[in-house]
């Protein structure tokens, strides 16, 4: 099964895609990961995207599309694959579906996890992580046994700026312009399943599971 994570920043689709792909047998698949893979074996695509993230710049769709495109055609992705992260604008989507259709494959499921921008906010903003280990929690929801200490090193815990409000504000209005228009594109392909992220994680796994079939 070929399936697409979908939602905004923060609304639990890289904790759900992780889920997904043990309980099916199917590798999670994040275009960060895809990067430090191709970089640390010293590919040429591998050495073309780490030209751009030495300079600070965003690796451009073309190669980004090349990095999933190779990796997807890989042994462990024959059963299918979860992409997380990708695609985030139309374009890529095109570049993928041309992609798969060429491999005599296609996308069977775009799984978009809704949360509202307040609630994302909001969850964010109580998110920590760790200084020493890099290790993160909620004051909410994964609080630690001694606040603002991590359980695992003892180093002291952080709001990290990607987390602050204002942060995560720019961070949904680029969401909403570039990558959400992706819900149309899935749709009138027939693929796109919504679930309500504001549900337990449990819960929300158990609906994913239900689309699923699995």
């Amino acid at each position: 099964m070929k399936i697409i994570m979908l939602g905004a920043p923060g609304a639990g689709k890289g904790t759900q895609a992780k889920m997904i792909a043990e309980k099916c047998g199917i590798p999670h698949i994040s275009t960060g990961d895809i990067f430090r893979a191709n970089i640390k074996q010293g590919t040429e695509l591998g050495r073309k995207a780490k030209e751009f993230m030495d300079k600070g710049l965003l690796v451009p769709d073309e190669l980004t599309c090349d990095l999933v495109v190779d990796r997807i055609q890989k042994d462990d992705c024959a059963n299918g694959f979860i992409l997380d992260g990708f695609p985030r604008t139309i374009r890529q989507g095109e570049v993928l579906e041309e992609a798969l259709t060429g491999l005599g494959q296609k996308v069977d499921c775009a799984l978009d996890i809704v949360v509202p921008d307040e609630s994302i906010i909001e969850r964010m903003a109580g998110r920590r992580a760790c200084v020493g280990c890099g290790a993160t929690y909620h004051i909410v929801f994964a609080p630690t046994k001694t606040e603002g200490i991590c359980d695992k090193c003892g180093e002291k815990l952080i709001l990290r700026d990607d987390d602050k409000p204002e942060t995560v504000q720019r961070r949904l209005a680029v969401y909403h312009e570039q990558t959400q228009p992706l819900e149309d594109f899935y749709a009138a392909r027939g693929v796109l399943k919504e679930v309500d992220g504001t549900q337990t994680m449990d819960k929300v796994f158990g609906d994913i599971l239900g689309i699923l079939g699995v």
